[in-house]
């Protein structure tokens, strides 16, 4: 039975009037925070707990510890909470009961076996040691483990268990050592921001004036959130594990058996003294507290439902059988806080200065110690050593309301270990936002996906009943119909949906001033559009933006409809006073028209004269087109001459109507976002979040094309620096001798059999019917002409890289 430790040192300090920082919970996370902040100079921190550290979900957790993630950047940092238990341990004094036994993750079926051969490619160019052993070594290291169920298993020596509570204090007592405090048994009972931007954080024993606070509040995350009017997506759910009695394998097994996870069977296990633990995740999940998490709960475990997982159990006693014969001790349920795509959610929160979050961390000993040294780095240096996107509060937006919130969390719970292939569009959740085309694009045959919330066509079949596809990790039934959209682009003129792209809007007599600071790239004069990188001091990526100079005055930028929010954080955290600025993202929709006859189309739709010479690539206006005002760019991202036609929502029915009446003749077909993926491929073009983010700077990743040098912008210093010293990798683009299947991301490109480098986006293109990626190489393999491998599914297959676009090299088709 998980107990709790109490630490009565805390209890008798008096509490300073004033803190740096004060963090608001004392779970593992609150803890990691609180060590990594003062340990990187920041000593005047300060924890508060409503009653002992671990009194949340930390307690009674199961204590099992991996680095396999999603996201290779979790599983960087995954792999630096492990390692860093012994500093904390060497440093409190504390024990933090640590097992490194090594661990497998077990494949019973050809997916879940293709699924590790990814993680095995990720793990070879992370520096992660994962390499397969068979079934029968399987049983060799864990002789309760049934062989015959798998195909492989994916071995890794970093994997193990710990003691959460001595974990957690162990955090909590280094930090002291560094020179934090924390008070246990002091409830926050409000928060309140100064006119300075300073916080009072009232407790019944004093009240503490801090510069930044910290939302830690686990299954409290929630109600303290609703101190200050947030609301934030995240829902407790309950959670099964058992531990057995004494089993005699176990006791006479010479060392501890390593721990394992088996996705068909949805399960984790690992040794429990001498016995077992094993813990599942239920088919139907079951939220908790969903109207709130009461202050009083404690300490307590919840009642436990043997039928909600007794089809796992079953499964589970026929695959390691002596499970099934012990009896059971312990069966354990207690409630822990899932995220809506069980991701954590760190961070500033924006629309608030100096609020700062690092809640549903489900897997908090897997990941609370690279939450904290992330959520340290962030505060102290302003920037993350990492791209941290995908636990960023940031991607989530006003759409993720609180029953949103439980909807996806509950799902995820229920695909714990459910496989989500690299073409799925998850089901919970869907509708939330919606334009006034979603009806009309379904019916004709639109497969829908959703980016921050609002449903975007993916791709269209010839009808509504025709738009479904099996999720694989192979090319799917939507080849062929994305292929014909493509066709209908690049031979007569296609439209797509731009509802999803972000717009942000800046007015004022310093806009112009503050936005030449702000962007790198160059600021164009009225009329026109120019494409810039944004960076950060440190001169990593933070945007790919297109500026709109809409009068001297007036601009609007257009960017990743994802990073709306963060960039909206951005912008607002050092904006002048005069300049207004506003996230104006939900205010334009829109239409883009592509293809060489798109700009007969246009022309029989608007008055104005748009001829090649009237209306240059990257000019832009104000004007009618469809007889509805709209903001008219002439850009392109599918290569093509095309245009950008953005109008407000309750126009767009209207602006659709007028362009498919007048494309008839012309060959008008909509087209989604999987063939507007495949054309940019073609044209060698990176996408937000997948070849630019922030791992990467301008010029590795070719942005530094498009920087103004004559001008002062935040992280030219050191950007210059990084041309001065030159770069270890570049972005570049490739072709790869494959059939049937395409990369998904993430994958390994190798030289002889070793890591240079990994695929950041790819797929197939469907005009030069090429399978093609993007992708980061060291230096010294990034030649033009220069023959690689990469792999896919465990497979290697020869790959090119290219010295100029596959497809209209020059760019003609676009200024035609």
């Amino acid at each position: 039975m998980p107990e709790i430790q109490k630490d009565t040192s805390s209890q008798q300090k008096k509490l300073p009037s004033h803190a740096k920082v004060v963090v608001i919970g004392g779970g593992v996370v609150g803890c990691s925070i609180l060590f990594h902040l003062a340990k990187f100079g920041w000593k005047d921190v300060v924890l508060l707990e409503r009653d002992e550290l671990t009194s949340g979900s930390s307690w009674h957790a199961a204590g099992q510890i991996h680095t396999i993630s999603s996201d290779p950047n979790i599983s960087r940092l995954q792999s630096y909470t492990i390692d860093l238990y012994k500093e904390i341990e060497e440093t409190s004094g504390h024990s933090v009961g640590l097992h490194i036994t090594g661990g497998f993750y077990l494949a019973s079926t050809k997916d879940w076996y293709d699924y590790l051969k990814r993680e095995r490619s990720k793990a070879r160019y992370m520096g992660l040691h994962q390499e397969f052993i068979s079934p029968q070594e399987v049983a060799d290291r864990h002789p309760l483990i049934d062989p015959k169920h798998y195909h492989a298993a994916l071995w890794d020596d970093q994997d193990g268990d710990l003691d959460p509570s001595g974990a957690t204090y162990a955090f909590a007592k280094a930090a002291k050592v560094h020179g934090a405090q924390y008070f246990t048994h002091t409830p926050v009972t409000a928060t309140t921001q100064r006119p300075d931007g300073s916080w009072d954080v009232t407790t019944p024993k004093a009240v503490i004036n801090a510069e930044h606070i910290v939302n830690c509040g686990g299954l409290w995350a929630r109600e303290v959130g609703h101190m200050q009017g947030i609301h934030l997506p995240v829902q407790p759910m309950e959670h099964h594990y058992l531990i057995t009695e004494d089993i005699e394998a176990v006791k006479n097994h010479k060392t501890r058996l390593p721990a394992g996870i088996d996705y068909e069977a949805n399960i984790y296990f690992r040794q429990e003294r001498q016995g077992m633990l094993l813990g599942t995740y239920e088919p139907k999940g079951t939220p908790w507290k969903v109207g709130g998490t009461p202050w009083d709960f404690g300490h307590e475990l919840l009642p436990p439902d043997l039928d909600r997982v007794a089809d796992r159990l079953e499964m589970s006693f026929e695959r390691i059988p002596a499970i099934g014969q012990a009896g059971i001790k312990n069966f354990i349920n207690g409630p822990f806080t899932f995220g809506p795509d069980g991701n954590p959610m760190i961070g500033p929160v924006p629309g608030m200065k100096n609020y700062w979050v690092a809640v549903g961390v489900m897997a908090g000993f897997c990941q609370g110690g690279g939450v904290g040294l992330t959520m340290a780095e962030w505060m102290i240096d302003g920037e993350p050593s990492i791209d941290v996107w995908a636990m960023d509060v940031a991607r989530f937006g006003d759409f993720a309301s609180p029953d949103w919130g439980t909807i996806k969390s509950t799902e995820n719970y229920e695909r714990r270990f459910v496989m989500t292939f690299p073409n799925e569009t998850l089901p919970k959740g869907r509708m939330q936002k919606t334009t006034a085309l979603y009806d009309r694009l379904i019916a004709k045959g639109a497969r829908m996906g959703q980016g921050f919330g609002l449903e975007h066509a993916l791709w269209f079949a010839d009808g509504p009943d025709e738009a479904h596809e099996e999720p694989t990790f192979e090319r799917n039934r939507s080849h062929d119909y994305v292929a014909r959209e493509i066709q209908t682009v690049r031979e007569a003129v296609g439209g797509i949906e731009i509802a999803n792209f972000a717009k942000h809007e800046f007015k004022g007599a310093g806009a112009r001033a503050y936005l030449d600071q702000v962007l790198a790239g160059y600021v164009p004069k009225p009329g026109r559009l120019t494409l810039t990188p944004m960076l950060t001091p440190n001169g990593k990526l933070y945007g790919d933006l297109t500026v709109a100079c809409l009068a001297e005055d007036h601009f609007m930028i257009f960017g990743s409809g994802a990073m709306q929010e963060a960039h909206r954080r951005w912008f607002e955290k050092d904006l002048p006073t005069n300049v207004s600025y506003e996230n104006v993202s939900d205010d334009w929709h829109g239409i883009a028209l592509s293809g060489p006859k798109s700009r007969d189309l246009l022309a029989r739709i608007t008055r104005d004269n748009i001829s090649a010479e009237e209306f240059k690539f990257r000019d832009m206006r104000q004007t009618f087109v469809g007889g509805v005002p709209v903001i008219l760019n002439r850009i392109s991202f599918s290569g093509e001459l095309g245009y950008e036609i953005y109008c407000r929502p309750q126009y767009l029915l209207r602006l659709s109507e007028a362009i498919e009446d007048a494309g008839q003749d012309l060959g008008y077909g909509w087209y989604g976002a999987r063939a507007l993926m495949s054309m940019r491929l073609e044209k060698g073009w990176g996408v937000w979040t997948l070849d630019f983010r922030p791992d990467f700077n301008a010029v590795e990743s070719g942005m530094d094309i498009f920087i103004n040098w004559k001008k002062d912008f935040v992280g030219k210093q050191a950007t210059e620096q990084i041309r001065a010293d030159g770069i270890h990798r570049k972005l570049v683009t490739m072709t790869i001798e494959v059939n049937g299947i395409d990369v998904s991301n993430d994958e390994a490109i190798l030289k002889e059999g070793q890591a240079v480098g990994y695929i950041s986006s790819g797929g197939y293109a469907h005009h030069v019917r090429k399978s093609m990626a993007m992708g980061y190489v060291d230096i010294e393999h990034a030649a033009p002409g220069t023959k690689l491998d990469v792999e896919i599914l465990g497979e290697l297959y020869n790959a090119e890289i290219l010295g100029a676009p596959i497809y209209d090299a020059n760019g003609a088709n676009m200024r035609a």
